[in-house]
């Protein structure tokens, strides 16, 4: 069964480097909340230099959600900017690093069923 956070995260690490974030630097770690256990994940850009590991260490932005939210941003189902509206996602630090970040995220489902409920305006009908 695929993991869509565990893939994003690899995705990530494979990319090495994110043109879009040529000109941002800074750390972020990732709390997400499971049923048993908190998962982490620490992510080092350096001029759009990408470095993905699994730990607690300490970042310039923190941000915790619960990991079936995650799931849900990492697959393109729900929109960052929207959950962090909603209080879902709880970003703490250097708020400019997350809104870089977001960026990272795929974008809407293709079909419209899904958007509604995943935090993207309807088009019109």
């Amino acid at each position: 069964m695929s993991d869509a956070t565990n893939d994003f995260f690899a995705g990530l690490e494979r990319r090495g480097h994110e043109p879009m974030l040529g000109r941002t630097s800074g750390t972020l770690r990732f709390d997400l909340a499971g049923p048993a256990e908190v998962e982490h994940w620490h992510v080092r850009i350096r001029r759009g230099d990408l470095t993905v590991t699994r730990s607690e260490d300490e970042a310039d932005c923190v941000i915790r959600a619960d990991k079936e939210l995650f799931d849900l941003l990492a697959s393109g189902t729900t929109n960052a900017t929207a959950a962090a509206l909603r209080g879902v996602v709880e970003p703490f630090g250097d708020l400019q690093l997350i809104v870089q970040f977001q960026r990272l995220f795929p974008g809407p489902p293709s079909g419209d069923d899904d958007r509604g409920e995943a935090g993207y305006a309807r088009r019109p009908s």
